[in-house]
């Protein structure tokens, strides 16, 4: 049963790739691929920040907000006349800084990462609304597209982002304590304690992490779109945590990897792609997505049961 959850999301990924190719003979063209790409570059970059977060059992649903006010300030940094890569590292500066404040009120307060991080979703999102009055940053140097939009070798630039985000993640996740703490902690967080795990640090540590990706993720689209949005990202935490669902993470904690996590940002990515291709009501994408979770989730209880009583 383990084995097949581990394999469900690839068959399904492949699935869905020939039936679009059989539908429409659009799909499989370089300019749709890579745009495809460039789309779900943003929303896999979140989703790997994500995967860590779910597996230590917790949720992040301030992402899409956090994605908004790093992409705000580093755009406001590049306006300014500060160079590219000193912008970039505002954007991800300020997302740190969130996901810092994110994990210090979950283990310091001691507030259930849920309330914690569906109040930031508000508060961050305000507080770019109340810094750019509402009004998106323009007039950026046409630098900064090559982030979003340049190609490197042939390949979209975004996607050898996430690859190196990606091969971190799987380096961090695998070979440090952080990674092997995390699996501890969403496992069984009593247990943990017990066994000498510093929690509190490194609860602390993974909400900085996902919110220094979510920050690079709204750098990115910044990028892609050519001007700061205080309204960007609005919805793309749950598409982040659908990707870790569909990729085999657990709500519960204690399961989830980096390949999942891409294949699950993919399929969703393919998705949209799909509809928008085939003429397909937009609106029916969150509906197909809604189910999409909601199967991955009963799929994992099933097993989980099944697995109990063996």
């Amino acid at each position: 049963m383990q084995r097949l959850q581990r394999l469900l999301p690839f068959v399904t990924l492949i699935a869905l790739a020939l039936a679009l190719t059989i539908a429409t003979p659009h799909f499989l063209t370089v300019v749709n691929l890579s745009s495809v790409a460039r789309q779900t570059a943003v929303i896999n970059i979140m989703a790997l920040g994500m995967t860590l977060v779910i597996i230590t059992g917790g949720i992040d649903l301030s992402v899409g907000s956090t994605l908004a006010i790093s992409g705000l300030f580093g755009s406001m940094a590049i306006k300014a006349g500060q160079p590219v890569l000193f912008a970039v590292a505002i954007g991800i500066g300020i997302g740190i800084l969130a996901g810092l404040l994110n994990g210090l009120m979950i283990t310091q307060l001691r507030i259930s990462p849920f309330i914690v991080t569906l109040g930031t979703l508000e508060a961050y999102r305000g507080l770019a609304l109340v810094i750019s009055k509402g009004l998106p940053v323009h007039e950026i140097p046409d630098s900064f597209s090559y982030l979003g939009d340049g190609n490197l070798l042939g390949i979209p630039f975004s996607l050898w982002v996430l690859a190196l985000c990606a091969l971190i993640m799987h380096f961090l996740l695998e070979n440090t304590k952080l990674g092997r703490y995390s699996f501890a902690i969403g496992s069984n967080q009593n247990a943990a304690y017990y066994a000498g795990v510093p929690i509190k640090f490194h609860l602390t540590s993974v909400y900085a992490i996902a919110g220094g990706l979510a920050g690079l993720a709204g750098m990115v689209e910044a990028s892609r779109l050519m001007t700061g949005q205080p309204t960007a990202g609005q919805g793309y935490e749950l598409q982040a945590i659908a990707a870790v669902v569909i990729g085999g993470g657990s709500l519960q904690g204690g399961e989830g990897s980096v390949v999942g996590t891409l294949i699950g940002a993919f399929i969703i990515g393919l998705l949209g792609n799909g509809s928008d291709l085939l003429g397909i009501n937009p609106y029916w994408q969150q509906v197909t997505i809604g189910v999409v979770i909601i199967a991955a989730v009963g799929f994992d209880e099933f097993r989980k049961r099944s697995l109990a009583s063996a």
